[in-house]
C-alpha cells in the first residue's frame, strides 16, 4: 500500500480472532487486546505506531487500551492514537473498543492523581480532547485510593457514564475485598462494573487468591496485563542478558538480578512450550486464556511480528493435566 493510499482493513479480520463475552455484559472482546503503554510516546516512530494498530485490527484485535499518563511524556500515547485514529480508523470507530484510565500521577498539584471526582472527571475530559473523541468505550479507575471514599470514586465513574463520556467502566489493580465493595457500589448506582484489569502471568499469580472467583461469581470480566512478565516469559533471556533487552536498557520495571534469579524456571518452561509446539511467549498467553473467566489478554508490541506471534497463542489454549502439573512443579 502506498503512503498516500487510504487504509482499508482486511476483510477477513473477524475470521482471524476469537471473541469472549465480558462477564455478564453484552460486550465481546477479542482474546488479545493491544496496549499502548510503550512505543506510542512523543519520540517513538509514528509510522511504526500506525503499522502496529493496523496489523492488530487487520487480525481482529478491536480493543486498544490506553491511560492518561502513557507516553512519555504523559498524554503522548493518547495524542499519537488520536492522530492515527483520524488518519486511518475514523470510519472504523464503531468497530473499535477504546479504553483509557486515570489513577496515577498526571499533572502537578493535589488534583492530578489518585481517585477524587475532581481528578477523574478532569482527566477523562483531557483524554477525550487528546484523542479527539466524544466518548471512550471503557474508562477505568487505574488503582485504588485509600484516602478517597470508594463511594466518591465509584460515583465519579457512574457520573461519567451518565454524562455519555464512557459506555462502560472498570477498575484496575484492586484487591478482592476492595473490588467486591466497588462492584456493590456501582451495582447500587445502576452502572455495573464491566471489567477488572489486573496484572497476571505464570510468574505473578496473585489473582488466583480470590479475585478470579470473585469476578466469575460477580459477572465481571477480566483483562490481564503483563502476561509475559515484562519479557521474562519469552525466549529473549534463554541465553543470558541481551544488550538491547528491557532489563539491561531500562531497569525501572525489570531488574537484571530478577531475570537471572528466574532463569532456571524460564528455561524449564521453555521446554514445556516446545513440547506443545509453541514458543514460551505463546504458551504464557495460552496459559492465561485456558480459564474462560478471563476475557482478554493485554499485549504490548514494538513490532508487527510480535503481534502476529502472540495471535498464534489463541490457537491452542487447552492444557492437559500432565502439562499443568509440570508447570506448577516448575513454578
Amino acid at each position: 500500500m502506498s503512503i498516500m493510499a487510504k487504509y482499508k482493513a482486511d476483510s477477513e479480520r473477524y475470521n482471524k480472532m476469537t471473541y469472549r463475552r465480558t462477564g455478564n455484559s453484552g460486550l465481546l472482546l477479542p482474546e488479545l487486546s493491544l496496549g499502548l503503554w510503550h512505543n506510542f510516546g512523543k519520540n517513538d516512530d509514528f509510522e511504526n505506531a500506525r503499522n502496529l494498530l493496523k496489523c492488530a485490527f487487520d487480525n481482529g484485535i478491536t480493543h486498544f487500551d490506553l491511560a492518561n499518563n502513557y507516553g512519555p511524556p504523559y498524554g503522548a500515547a493518547e495524542k499519537t492514537f488520536g492522530k492515527i485514529l483520524k488518519k486511518d480508523f475514523k470510519k472504523y470507530r464503531d468497530e473499535l473498543i477504546i479504553s483509557s484510565k486515570a489513577g496515577f500521577d498526571m499533572w502537578e498539584g493535589p488534583y492530578g492523581n489518585f481517585g477524587s471526582k475532581k481528578y477523574l472527571i478532569s482527566s477523562l475530559d483531557q483524554s477525550l480532547q487528546r484523542m479527539d473523541l466524544d466518548y471512550v468505550d471503557i474508562f477505568y479507575h487505574h488503582r485504588p485510593d485509600k484516602d478517597t471514599p470508594l463511594e466518591e470514586t465509584m460515583g465519579a465513574l457512574d457520573l461519567i457514564v451518565r454524562q455519555g463520556k464512557a459506555l462502560y467502566v472498570g477498575i484496575s489493580n484492586y484487591q478482592p475485598k476492595e473490588a467486591e465493595k466497588a462492584f456493590k457500589i456501582l451495582k447500587d448506582l445502576g452502572t455495573p462494573c464491566l471489567i477488572h484489569q489486573p496484572r497476571y502471568s505464570l510468574f505473578d499469580r496473585w489473582i488466583e487468591d480470590g479475585l478470579v472467583d470473585l469476578l466469575g461469581n460477580s459477572g465481571v470480566g477480566a483483562i490481564c496485563f503483563s502476561p509475559l512478565a515484562q519479557g521474562m516469559l519469552t525466549d529473549k533471556y534463554i541465553d543470558g542478558l541481551p544488550k538491547d533487552s528491557r532489563a539491561v536498557k531500562d531497569g525501572r520495571y525489570l531488574k537484571t538480578d530478577k531475570v537471572l534469579e528466574m532463569l532456571p524456571k524460564i528455561k524449564a518452561l521453555n521446554e514445556v512450550a516446545k513440547s506443545r509446539n509453541q514458543n514460551l511467549a505463546q504458551m504464557a498467553i495460552s496459559w492465561i486464556l485456558k480459564d474462560d473467566r478471563i476475557t482478554s489478554v493485554l499485549i504490548g508490541a514494538s513490532k508487527t511480528s510480535q503481534i502476529l506471534d502472540s495471535i498464534k497463542a489463541t490457537e491452542n489454549t487447552i492444557f492437559s493435566e500432565e502439562e499443568l502439573k509440570l508447570i506448577n512443579a516448575i513454578l
